[in-house]
């Protein structure tokens, strides 16, 4: 089964799609097809998204493998997405027992010089000092390390956010359902609204909340605040159905600060789609969504070169 190679691996191929253009520039699409058809790449893997969703990591990994061997100067820029390949390049290319990566690269001092550089912003940007020339992810690209950081940081925080979820009163857990369900766009808008969760422990249902402004539309709620381990069973979700029989709803959501045992989920499939899940890791990710019971604290944006704007 074919892997996408990292961004270091299609350096040399790069070079030598470049190369076999014999001096003529080549567009960076081309270059992506054909390394695409090079490593065996399926059209699952061609079109695979990063984390955003706005790129391909093909097109991500190559263009920073294209970045890198511009900034070595071993390809030059002719016009928007158009390289050639310089004497640099070439020359790159006839030491078949060099493998073409970031350390083949510091030999040129343009490289060194955008290391350094790259290096130096980053120590300004830390409260931790960071070594030179040292890199951590050679395997990555720099933005895949970046959302890898998030994704590390968010996971942390997920886990904190869900434990001290899991020690808060009774009352103070149902406010936060409201709050998060509110959040999410249920229970209309109004004065009514933070009321949306009705009496506890209702025949078996902990709460109903409108879907809709006018509440025509009703989705009714069980909540079990458990320590972790204590996870709901299929029994749970039986009752749970039975209850939503006895009020002639049509929608239940089952959350739980803990999981459901793979009985629970088979149960609730065999019982249709009436019955939506939500265990603690996914509650933790919605309120960290959505803000409840945390708060931006820096805003990162991932600018990228506008080429239409540089077009004459």
């Amino acid at each position: 089964m074919s892997v996408i190679p990292n961004y270091q691996q299609f350096m040399r191929p790069f070079l030598e799609v470049a190369y076999a253009a014999n001096g003529e520039e080549v567009r960076l699409r081309d270059v992506i097809n054909q390394l695409a058809d090079k490593f065996a790449l399926s059209d699952e893997e061609r079109e695979e998204k990063l984390p955003s969703g706005k790129q391909s990591i093909l097109d991500n990994r190559v263009g920073w493998a294209r970045t890198y061997l511009k900034k070595a100067g071993l390809l030059e820029v002719t016009r928007r997405a158009h390289f050639v390949i310089t004497e640099h390049g070439i020359q790159a290319l006839k030491e078949t027992d060099s493998e073409i990566d970031n350390s083949y690269l510091t030999q040129f001092d343009e490289f060194i010089a955008f290391k350094e550089q790259k290096n130096s912003e980053s120590n300004e940007s830390s409260d931790t000092p960071v070594q030179a020339n040292h890199d951590t992810d050679e395997d990555v690209t720099p933005d895949e390390a970046l959302r890898a950081a998030y994704k590390k940081i968010n996971n942390a925080l997920s886990e904190e956010i869900l434990e001290r979820t899991r020690k808060v009163t009774p009352a103070f857990f149902e406010g936060l359902l409201i709050e998060l369900l509110l959040a999410m766009g249920y229970g209309g808008s109004g004065e009514g609204a933070a009321h949306a969760l009705g009496k506890s422990g209702d025949n078996g249902v902990d709460g109903v909340i409108d879907q809709d402004p006018l509440g025509v539309d009703q989705i009714y709620i069980q909540a079990k605040r458990y320590a972790e381990g204590n996870n709901v069973s299929a029994g749970d979700i039986r009752d749970f159905f039975g209850a939503l029989n006895l009020k002639k709803a049509q929608k239940g959501i089952f959350i739980t600060t803990s999981d459901f045992t793979a009985s629970a989920i088979q149960t609730a499939k065999d019982l249709g789609t009436r019955i939506v899940l939500i265990n603690g890791k996914e509650l933790a990710r919605l309120m960290l969504r959505y803000n409840i019971g945390s708060r931006d604290e820096q805003v990162l944006h991932l600018k990228k070169i506008d080429e239409e704007y540089f077009e004459e």
